[in-house]
């Protein structure tokens, strides 16, 4: 019997591969095993894959095009490619939300059974149950016009995009966990606090860098690293973690639970 953690046979397709979370996931797995890896980003990956695709994750014949060029089967998909709210409202919601919808049912007929998907979510995204109904709504929708159409007719809600599209990610895990369960596929989210990625300076920017300090603060004054949320991804992906399904998985070194018992000291944000 293999390792759960093992990685050694299997086939991966990642998005965001080329820095950060995506780049320190490379690593991680080759440390699992060095699967064969088949990277999705706008750049060519450094670390060790098996094939490149350059892929626009905003773009819908960008995603289906790449999807035709992956041959035969997979074992797990990460969904991993996101940007921050330096870029207009409609290419967060785009690269974040529908790219990510997209490849997930695009791919899920060539994922083999036991396999998985993983997204990256956040934890800007855990405003979802105030607003459920709404949430449900828009990911609801077909085509990116209408999704569009209803982000402008609703713009209090969906902000600037960033924690709005996060909602999204959330709410679809656990909605289209019963659907890849049917094809024996598990879907799963992770929820990372802030990250010391290339792209804090952004988050900085969009949601102030007092309240991106103010997070940290309230764990301990440790910020994530890249490769702390790459491997809870690998878990996800793993056959460790075959009898989790629909779980957004907070790694944030307790805010959320913090946050829920009332254990957070706001004071840093007057």
């Amino acid at each position: 019997m293999s390792h759960p953690f093992d990685y050694s046979n299997k086939r991966v397709v990642i998005t965001g591969a080329f820095s950060g979370v995506g780049a320190a996931l490379l690593d991680v797995l080759a440390e699992l095993g060095r699967p064969e890896v088949i990277a999705l980003d706008i750049r060519k990956p450094e670390g060790p894959i098996s094939t490149y695709i350059e892929t626009n994750m905003g773009k819908a014949s960008s995603v289906a095009s790449a999807v035709e060029k992956i041959k035969g089967p997979i074992d797990v998909l990460f969904n991993n490619a996101g940007i921050a709210a330096t870029h207009p409202v409609e290419d967060v919601m785009a690269v974040n939300w529908l790219g990510l919808r997209q490849l997930s049912e695009l791919l899920l007929p060539k994922i083999r059974e036991g396999g998985a998907i993983a997204n990256t979510a956040s934890i800007a995204g855990g405003q979802w149950p105030a607003h459920l109904q709404e949430v449900l709504e828009c990911i609801s929708l077909e085509t990116r016009e209408e999704l569009f159409g209803w982000c402008r007719e609703h713009p209090q809600l969906v902000g600037d995009g960033y924690s709005f599209s996060k909602e999204c990610v959330q709410v679809y895990t656990m909605k289209s966990a019963k659907q890849t369960l049917a094809r024996k596929v598990r879907t799963n989210s992770v929820c990372p606090a802030p990250i010391d990625t290339p792209l804090l300076p952004d988050f900085n920017k969009t949601m102030t860098e007092k309240t991106m300090k103010w997070t940290v603060s309230q764990i301990g004054g440790t910020i994530a690293t890249p490769r702390d949320i790459a491997m809870a991804l690998a878990f996800l992906g793993s056959d460790a973690s075959r009898y989790v399904n629909g779980v957004n998985l907070n790694v944030d070194l307790g805010f959320n639970a913090f946050m829920t018992t009332g254990q957070l000291d706001f004071s840093g944000l007057a």
